[in-house]
Parts: C-alpha cells; sequence; structure tokens
C-alpha cells in the first residue's frame, strides 16, 4: 500500500516524471475547459440550448476534481499541511460551490475560483524564476504598507468631508439625499470615473468637484509612486553585490585622522 501512496505522491504532487507532468497538463486543460463551461453558460441563449450540456460536464468535472482533492488527502506526506497551504484551500474551494449550490441557488458561480489553480503552471512549466519576481512584488507592497495606509486615511477623510459638504451644499434637490449618497459620489469622482448619475447643479457645488477633480489626479498617482520607489528599493537589494566576509583577526583599514575604522 505504501508502494502506491508513494507512485500516486509522484504523479499528483510532482511534475518531474512523465506521468506527474501528463497529469497536470491534463489538470490544468480539465480547469481551463470548466471556466470556460462557467463563463458561457452565463449568456441566455447558450443557456437554454445547451442547459443540460453544462450541468452534465459541471458534473464530470466536480467528480474528478473531488477524485483528486481525495487521492490529494491521501498520498500527501503532511496532509494538514497540504489541507491548509494556499493549494490545498483553492482545490477544497473548486469543488465546494458544487455542493453548496444543492442548498443554495446561484452560488456555483464561485467555481470561478477555480481560475487560481492555473498558478500551477509555474511549477510545470519550470516558470519558478517568475515567482522570484512575485517574491519582489510582494516586498515591496508590504514594505509600502504603512505608508499606503496613512494615505488611505487622508482619502477617508477627504471623501468625508467633501461628502458632507456636498450634501449641505446640494441637498435631496440635485441627487444628493443622504451623506453616503454624497460619499459615493465624492469617491466616484475623485478617481475619475464619472458615472454621471448623480451631478452638481449649483455653482458652488461644481466648483467643489472641479477641484475635487483636480484633486483625484493628484491622488491617483501617490500609491504608485509609493510601491514604485520601494520595489525599486527591493530589486537595488536583490542585485547588491555580497559582501566580503572579513575574518575577525584580519585588521581592518583605520582613518589616518580621526582612527575610525573604514
Amino acid at each position: 500500500m505504501e508502494q502506491y501512496r508513494q507512485r500516486c505522491y509522484q504523479i499528483v504532487f510532482e511534475s518531474d516524471t512523465p506521468a506527474g507532468k501528463a497529469f497536470d497538463v491534463a489538470l490544468l486543460m480539465l480547469i481551463l475547459v470548466s471556466i470556460v463551461l462557467l463563463i458561457v453558460g452565463t449568456v441566455d441563449r447558450y443557456e437554454e440550448r445547451y442547459a443540460d450540456v453544462f450541468h452534465w460536464c459541471e458534473i464530470v468535472v466536480t467528480a474528478f476534481f473531488t477524485m483528486e482533492y481525495v487521492l490529494r488527502l491521501w498520498c500527501a506526506k503532511h496532509r494538514w499541511g497540504y489541507v491548509v497551504s494556499f493549494f490545498g484551500i483553492v482545490d477544497l474551494l473548486a469543488i465546494l460551490p458544487v455542493y453548496l449550490a444543492l442548498f443554495m441557488a446561484g452560488i456555483q458561480y464561485l467555481l470561478v475560483i477555480r481560475i487560481f489553480r492555473l498558478l500551477r503552471v509555474f511549477r510545470i512549466l519550470k516558470m519558478v524564476r517568475y515567482l522570484g519576481e512575485a517574491a519582489m512584488l510582494v516586498s515591496a507592497l508590504k514594505a509600502s504598507g504603512r505608508k499606503i495606509a496613512v494615505f488611505l486615511f487622508v482619502v477617508i477623510n477627504i471623501i468625508t468631508f467633501v461628502g458632507t459638504l456636498m450634501y449641505i451644499i446640494e441637498g435631496p434637490a440635485h441627487g444628493f439625499s443622504s451623506i453616503p449618497i454624497s460619499m459615493y459620489w465624492t469617491v466616484v469622482t475623485l478617481t475619475t470615473v464619472g458615472y454621471g448619475d448623480i451631478a452638481p447643479a449649483t455653482p458652488l457645488g461644481q466648483m467643489l468637484a472641479s477641484l475635487l477633480m483636480v484633486t483625484g489626479y493628484a491622488i491617483i498617482a501617490v500609491p504608485t509612486g509609493i510601491v514604485s520607489v520601494e520595489l525599486s528599493n527591493v530589486h537595488q537589494q536583490s542585485t547588491k553585490p555580497p559582501q566580503p566576509n572579513i575574518a575577525q583577526n584580519d585588521k581592518l583599514p583605520t582613518c589616518p585622522h580621526c582612527h575610525k575604522t573604514l
């Protein structure tokens, strides 16, 4: 039994062997097919004509993914480690909505989370080096977390203040029926989206809206600059040549004037 489990582990978890790589490639193709069927199945004209086809295809795909998940649990060297890992959680969420749909209608569309399983393509196609680039990006985001938090705090204050002003200036007569609605308008205007469902009608409101639009262009560039600087710092640290190790017994050069170690 242990021999079969080891063989199953090589096929399911490893992609160095021909069988393991073939299994992973087939798995990726099946994930792509299931996602395409899920998306196409929301189109009315296709759903009416091929509803039964979509239904049975989803049953077959879910049955395969369920067996795959059970196999991973059976042959995993550290089962709990796999269950709480990123791919373990994604693998479970890739099949769970189908069973929950028996009790909650519409939740099956959450199966689109299967697209995260495609991240295995980095391991299968020997693209692990790209994961290093992703790690640099994550490090830059972590390093800029505090600055972005302060930036978001300032933005929230601006949204609250301007939203309240617009509620006072425009009022319900012009669509600003409450402060939350006015704050929604502020967010839309500040991000330069401009849906146009609510618009100021008074000269004072239009002047405030113009100032907010100009401010929006300046604000949008702030988080981009913060992350760019941190990303540059992380890149410089990763490409910095290692410092030579100097033995403790070696005498370090000193400045002849101040006698400090150089």
